[in-house]
């Protein structure tokens, strides 16, 4: 009875490995994030980025406030409106046409009037408009690259994922193998029932971190589409392998890049030029705008008709409650603007730099992986494999090693995906980097 009981419960464990190896398999066939069947494959990477340009709700707003703003520029340059003018005077009686046979005061006047803004008010008008319409312009720019950001970001994220549940997969043979080997040992007196129940725990562990990850993997998919501007219910998207990106800009570069491509640098200096064109249009407050109006008056009978020219200014009489202050408000608007505008290139330029030392450390990290840490690992397992075979070595060494394969090829996979989201943190303050 002593030796029947643990068989059986070493066969029970055994069982339950496969049942929880069998059970991923039905739950991972069952997520719709690695079905081969619900999946269409996709154009790369690039042609990703290139649609969410083009399709992401965020960026087709931007878009669409620009082309608006592009038709501001020739209203703001444009006259006003003239006025049309129909007078009749009356004499002796509120009717029409009144002393019109009997009186020399008796009129019908017809006129139009113009309002003339001062010469270059509405030239600056038209220039803040064209401003604002730059402004929107580059508000575009960076939906755009923001928009390419979030799509790298998410499809990284994935590639991580789809590696990690791969491993962990692979694992679950593994561990299946580990577990007949350590009920073979535990026939001959070589091994504990305990060796059995760990294989069967990690397996379980196992299982449930592929179900977090599958979880996972579909929500990043959804992020993925929304920002494709594609519908949530369609086809998720296959993801590719990577490969490390190169990246050849050097430190003492950045400073030029940020400058000349950062998107944001470019829409504080926009909103800078604008600022100061507006603080030149409230200077132009102090000088006074013009009316012309022309008018003609039809008299009675046997009297000359008169012709009238008015022309009138609107004086700025109360220019210290009005003009003045307005002058004011749009120097610290200026002022502001610029101090956003140098607060703007420190921080890109930082961000920029951090991001470029994050991408840097990270090469270095994944030669590590690649040339060191990993054909150690595996060899490492291998050999604590074959000396468990033989009984030359422990059980808790062989999961150990086992556990530190699989540990460093998830963080290989990491460090990539790392790697190209700071390549896309980078391309996306400072543009292409190819």
């Amino acid at each position: 009875m002593q030796w029947t009981y643990p068989r059986a419960a070493t066969r029970l464990a055994l069982k339950l490995i496969v049942l929880a190896t069998m059970t991923m398999a039905h739950v991972a066939s069952a997520q719709p994030a690695t079905m081969a069947d619900s999946e269409t494959p996709t154009p790369d990477l690039n042609a990703l980025v290139h649609e969410a340009t083009v399709r992401n709700p965020s960026v087709i707003a931007a878009m669409d406030r620009w082309q608006a703003l592009k038709r501001v520029p020739l209203r703001a340059r444009t006259l006003p409106d003239p006025q049309i003018q129909l007078q009749e005077f009356t004499v002796g009686s509120p009717k029409p046409a009144a002393g019109y046979e009997n009186s020399d005061f008796y009129y019908t006047g017809f006129g139009a009037s113009q309002d003339i803004p001062f010469p270059g008010k509405l030239r600056l008008a038209g220039e803040i408009a064209e401003k604002d319409a730059e402004i929107a312009r580059r508000q575009y720019e960076t939906a755009q690259r923001e928009a390419a950001e979030k799509v790298r970001e998410d499809y990284f994220e994935l590639f991580y994922l789809g590696k990690t549940i791969t491993l962990l997969e692979a694992g679950q043979n593994d561990l299946t193998q580990i577990g007949q080997i350590a009920e073979d040992h535990y026939r001959v007196g070589q091994a504990q029932a305990q060796d059995v129940l760990k294989a069967q725990l990690e397996a379980t562990r196992m299982l449930d971190m592929i179900e977090h990850h599958h979880r996972e993997m579909q929500q990043r998919q959804i992020d993925l589409k929304a920002a494709l501007g594609r519908d949530l219910d369609s086809a998720n998207i296959v993801i590719a392998n990577l490969e490390p990106t190169r990246v050849d800009l050097a430190e003492d570069q950045i400073a030029g890049f940020t400058a000349s491509a950062s998107s944001d640098i470019q829409l504080d200096l926009a909103m800078e030029a604008r600022s100061e064109k507006a603080l030149n249009l409230a200077r132009k407050g102090y000088d006074p705008d013009l009316s012309l109006g022309y008018s003609y008056e039809k008299t009675g009978p046997g009297l000359r008709d008169y012709y009238m020219l008015t022309l009138g200014l609107k004086i700025p009489l109360y220019f210290w409650r009005k003009q003045t202050p307005a002058i004011e408000q749009a120097e610290l608007d200026l002022a502001a603007a610029r101090s956003q505008t140098r607060a703007r290139k420190l921080d890109v330029g930082a961000a920029a730099e951090d991001q470029l030392v994050a991408i840097r450390t990270s090469e270095r990290v994944l030669k590590l992986y690649q040339q060191g840490l990993i054909p150690q690992a595996e060899n490492s397992m291998q050999a604590a494999l074959s000396a468990y075979r033989v009984s030359k070595a422990d059980f808790q060494t062989l999961i150990s090693a086992f556990a530190d394969a699989r540990s460093l090829k998830e963080e290989y996979y990491r460090e990539l995906a790392d790697h190209e989201i700071a390549v896309a943190k980078l391309e996306q303050i400072v543009g292409d980097l190819k």
